[in-house]
């Protein structure tokens, strides 16, 4: 059942400032069509509006109808991968950079919550529990790295017996506490910046499917029932871009996730299961992640397909995976349950790019995109106003096609997921 044109979850039914836009019909024109209502739209129409460019966002549905609006909530540090594998990788140049551009993404985050006085429950703090031995002893390696390159001291190792008393679970062997790190209601989030993007001039239009564009300048954008005339369009679709545009659609995979709601536990009882309202998630390569909210339900993300549709009955898809951190929650019920579709690149970071003559996107943020997506839009706006450095940077990185490209790419992901599915349990 939908609500006002939304899925049903926790989120929609705790929505605020829900807005009805028109849908998209006849001719405008525009500097810059924007094609997503999600979190990379909307920071880039917005960032766009406040260069002083004409902007035109069109959403095939509501405004954070997708992944914007159904995710975890978690804003970590850094970027999907951490910042020793990135230095593994890249060297420690390039991953103190792409570490200093997450720090700015959570920077943009907070400041947009406060200039739009955005009420979608902003709350500071984040334990990653580490769930195997192999893996004891990264915590404090990885929190002193952190301090001493890349000037970061908000990060430390828990033991056993301090990550037990945050969270109240036997799964983890020991933590790693960010306090800097955040969690917010993403849907009230992406409705604040839909309605800060209003205020700036933008014109958003919903029910608005986009069918095709031409590779032009000016570029045409087609919808059922209008046209758009713009000197740039700006693509932030990600799991949900389809055909639309073929030249990077290969280069991401769209995967499912699922969450759960529980009924309110009481003030007591949610403070007993995770203090002072922090968010966890764990060290699993298919990440189990978890907060409670404000009206004291523990919100619980767990389990992925690989496939188109949802599982028939989501709540016993994702319920085994939170009693095993939680069998004391064996008699609670569960209020929502909800999915939704993002996008992993190969290498899970994320693709950034420019195709000619005049398009921009941004995709594929792994699991990790309430941040890199908000930061996505910005730099993308930089870029289209002139200033590309930050830009060029993040779409230097390499992100390679799937095998098999869209064709063979679910059963591969399949395989692959089957095996760290297996790892995760050794």
């Amino acid at each position: 059942m939908n609500l006002h044109g939304y899925p049903q979850s926790y989120y929609t039914a705790t929505a605020v400032g829900m807005h009805d836009h028109p849908a998209l019909q006849g001719a405008q024109r525009a500097d810059v069509c924007v094609i997503g209502g999600g979190f990379t739209g909307l920071s880039a129409a917005l960032n766009l509006a406040e260069q002083g460019m004409d902007v035109v966002l069109l959403e095939a549905e509501r405004i954070g109808f997708g992944a914007s609006g159904r995710n975890g909530g978690l804003i970590g540090s850094g970027q999907r991968k951490d910042a020793l594998e990135m230095e593994k990788q890249f060297g420690f140049g390039k991953s103190r950079q792409f570490w200093d551009f997450a720090e700015a993404a959570k920077t943009e985050i907070r400041d947009r919550v406060a200039k739009h006085d955005i009420a979608c429950d902003l709350q500071y703090g984040q334990i990653e529990g580490v769930h195997k031995k192999s893996y004891v002893g990264f915590a404090e390696e990885y929190a002193a790295a952190l301090a001493e390159r890349y000037d970061y001291p908000h990060a430390r190792a828990l033991s056993r017996e301090e990550t037990r008393s945050l969270v109240a679970t036997d799964d983890f062997l020991e933590g790693l506490y960010d306090k800097q790190a955040m969690s917010i209601h993403p849907l009230n989030y992406a409705l604040g910046l839909a309605r800060a993007a209003r205020d700036a001039g933008v014109r958003i239009f919903e029910s608005s499917r986009v069918t095709r564009y031409t590779r032009s300048d000016p570029a045409t954008v087609t919808t059922q029932e209008g046209q758009v005339e713009a000197s740039f369009i700006v693509l932030g679709c990600n799991g949900y871009l389809g055909k639309l545009e073929p030249r990077v659609a290969g280069k991401i995979m769209p995967i499912n996730n699922f969450m759960i709601a529980t009924e309110p536990l009481g003030e007591e009882c949610a403070r007993q299961l995770i203090a002072d309202r922090i968010c966890v998630h764990d060290t699993r390569f298919v990440v189990n992640y978890f907060r409670t909210s404000e009206d004291y339900r523990l919100l619980f993300g767990g389990g992925e397909n690989y496939r188109p549709g949802f599982p028939s009955d989501i709540e016993a898809f994702v319920r085994p995976y939170m009693l095993e951190l939680f069998p004391q929650l064996s008699d609670a019920g569960i209020d929502y349950a909800w999915g939704g579709t993002l996008s992993v690149t190969v290498n899970r970071l994320p693709h950034l790019g420019r195709l000619q003559p005049n398009l921009f996107f941004a995709q594929g943020y792994s699991g990790h995109g309430v941040a890199i997506s908000n930061f996505a839009g910005k730099i993308i706006a930089e870029a289209i106003a002139g200033t590309a450095g930050r830009f060029d940077v993040m779409a230097s990185l390499p992100i390679h096609t799937f095998p098999g490209g869209t064709l063979l790419r679910y059963p591969g992901m399949v395989l692959g997921m089957l095996f760290f599915s297996l790892r995760d349990r050794l």
